[in-house]
């Protein structure tokens, strides 16, 4: 086998040399990321996404930056309330890098600085409220560190979105004891909404009581108004009938044998009266002329001759 010459091993190197040369010198930026591209220690680029060359030896990637939205894990801390009670709060704190090279050379690590940060912000937030205000003020509290977080971190090239807090815990006694005022609290509420249950079924009774009151009342005065005339026309009837009787007895007495069919039941009323009252009372009164019933005819034929001399002028 023949040995290769000096030259040849010479000229096989440099070429692999030369093949890691350029592949050292391709770089491909992933979609949604930057590199801060170094010439000789001191900043020269910025790469964004795509197919870039640089100089081997010469250039160098210094630093690699996510341009997408980071949600950061705030771990658990204890904050003193306004009343004096500790309680743990964490949070998730929601940034992104909107400037790599600020990013890179304005602070050393922003993911650090901005949970420090927030969470230092947080203690002074709860510091200030009470506990049962900690609970009602969530969105006050996310933005308080939010504005706090994103003005400290402008100069670091870095954005901060939105803070939400995740938990906040208190000891389990202030827990037991809230857990007693609520159920309290509920018992209240179930006495008050069963006393206006019971309030406004009285009400309701009582309206029903008065409507049925007025209601009757309004049918007894109709009872009323319908007797009265109903006796107005008993008594208005009664009377024509009457005066049709009169009319019809003083129309007989002008007949013929008139006054002898008048005189008969004069006759007949008068004994049958008698007998009536004799049948009823121990004590009879008996007229002194009991004896000339033909004088009481006479005197009872005079009234209704007078009567009828009345009518005929």
């Amino acid at each position: 086998m023949e040995t290769m010459d000096i030259p040849s091993i010479f000229l096989i190197g440099f070429l692999i040399l030369l093949f890691f040369i350029f592949i050292n010198s391709i770089k491909v930026v992933p979609q949604r990321q930057a590199y801060i591209i170094e010439r000789l220690g001191k900043y020269y680029t910025t790469l964004l996404a795509g197919f870039k060359i640089i100089i081997p030896f010469i250039d160098k990637v210094s630093y690699k930056h996510t341009l997408k939205e980071q949600a950061i894990d705030v771990a658990s801390q204890t904050c003193i309330t306004k009343d004096n009670i500790s309680v743990e709060v964490d949070g998730i704190l929601y940034l992104q890098v909107v400037d790599a090279k600020k990013a890179s050379y304005g602070i050393d690590n922003y993911v650090f600085a901005a949970i420090q940060l927030a969470q230092t912000t947080m203690r002074s937030v709860i510091g200030k409220l009470e506990l049962d205000k900690t609970f009602e003020e969530r969105d006050s509290i996310n933005s308080v560190i939010v504005e706090a977080v994103d003005k400290a971190s402008d100069p670091w090239g870095v954005k901060v979105t939105r803070y939400e807090v995740k938990n906040i815990i208190p000891p389990q006694s202030i827990k037991d004891a809230m857990e007693k005022q609520m159920r309290a609290e509920r018992e209240k509420r179930a006495t008050i909404a069963q006393s206006e249950g019971t309030k406004q079924a009285k009400i309701n009774v009582a309206d029903g009581d008065k409507q049925e009151l007025i209601a009757r009342s309004e049918g007894e005065k109709q009872k009323r108004i319908n007797e009265a005339v109903g006796r107005a026309s008993e008594i208005e009837a009664l009377a024509t009938a009457t005066a049709t009787g009169l009319k019809q007895i003083s129309e007989a007495i002008g007949h013929e044998n008139g006054i002898e069919a008048v005189n008969l039941r004069i006759a007949e009323q008068y004994l049958q009266e008698f007998g009536k009252l004799a049948q009823i009372n121990n004590t009879m009164i008996i007229p002194q002329n009991m004896n000339d019933i033909s004088s009481m005819l006479a005197t009872a034929m005079s009234v209704i001759d007078n009567t009828k001399k009345v009518v005929e002028k």
